[in-house]
């Protein structure tokens, strides 16, 4: 039997390591993705109720990793069903599935109220959101000679805000005892699309920081650094440039062998970025 496509954004919501978490193909599992899918015929049951379908979705970074390998284990199970995800980015991907270029979006952000009324006078129905996943966002950092560099809240608020651009600023070196701390400018990476890991990002800074004033949002005009595009281009900035720090998704620092800071909770008390740590945000 056959069953009726419908449109759908899903999301995924980033857990707060102590503050708070799409496009270069190398950093991320690929992806054979088209944004023009056919929507003209329904996913159907063949003669031995196998599902035949194939569907496209583009969206967020953020879960990349994982919304493929689920795709790519259910294929591997109902060969008859094609799921393709382009990473883009939560922005590009929320204006996909607003267009219905595709069949499903993804974002680490919510729609918004005016596009929820923007889609409803399009296409008559309202949108469904569906919560997918979690994830963490850790700064990752280039610092050889450093592994176990921590950041105080103020230290912290202090490199996104561009008041703090030396390695050895004694914000830093004070968390950091023992540890040489090189005399080397900070290149603070940040997102150049639409992002909703920015979206998380900025909604922790602008709790956490009394002095920001860039507000937060899926993109923000930054004080300080130099941009990229999606989570793979961030690590990858990362990756090229001694001396950087950036936000990122935790698999995508994980994965690449980036180095991640140990940061500061509102208590005061140092968490070290892992999937426990993360966990326990949902408890």
């Amino acid at each position: 039997m056959g069953f009726k496509r419908r449109l759908f954004l899903i999301s995924a919501f980033a857990l707060s390591l102590g503050f708070t978490a799409c496009a270069s193909p190398d950093n991320a599992p690929s992806t054979n993705a088209s944004t023009s899918p056919d929507t003209s015929s329904s996913p159907a049951a063949n003669a031995s109720g196998d599902l035949n379908a194939s569907l496209s979705g583009a969206g967020a970074s953020f879960p990349a990793p994982l919304y493929q390998r689920w795709f790519s284990e259910f294929n591997k199970q109902n060969s008859g069903v094609q799921v393709s995800y382009q990473s883009v980015g939560s922005g590009a991907g929320v204006e996909q599935y607003l267009s219905k270029t595709v069949d499903f979006g993804a974002s680490d952000a919510p729609l918004t109220p005016e596009e929820r009324q923007s889609f409803k006078a399009k296409y008559g129905t309202d949108p469904v959101q569906v919560p997918m996943t979690g994830g963490a966002v850790v700064l990752a950092y280039n610092l050889p000679g450093v592994q176990d560099l921590k950041i105080s809240r103020d230290a912290f608020c202090g490199i996104v805000q561009g008041q703090i651009t030396n390695w050895n600023d004694p914000k830093i070196a004070q968390a950091n005892s023992g540890t040489q701390l090189p005399d080397k400018a900070i290149n603070w990476v940040h997102r150049s699309d639409g992002s909703g890991t920015t979206y998380i990002f900025t909604n922790h800074i602008k709790a956490a920081c009394p002095n920001w004033t860039a507000g937060s949002g899926k993109s923000v005009e930054w004080p300080v650094g130099a941009g990229a595009k999606g989570n793979e281009g961030v690590t990858a900035q990362i990756q090229q440039s001694e001396g950087s720090i950036g936000y990122v998704e935790y698999a995508y620092a994980n994965e690449n062998g980036l180095t991640m800071a140990t940061l500061a909770n509102k208590a005061g008390n140092y968490v070290k970025p892992s999937p426990e740590s993360a966990a326990l945000a949902f408890e």
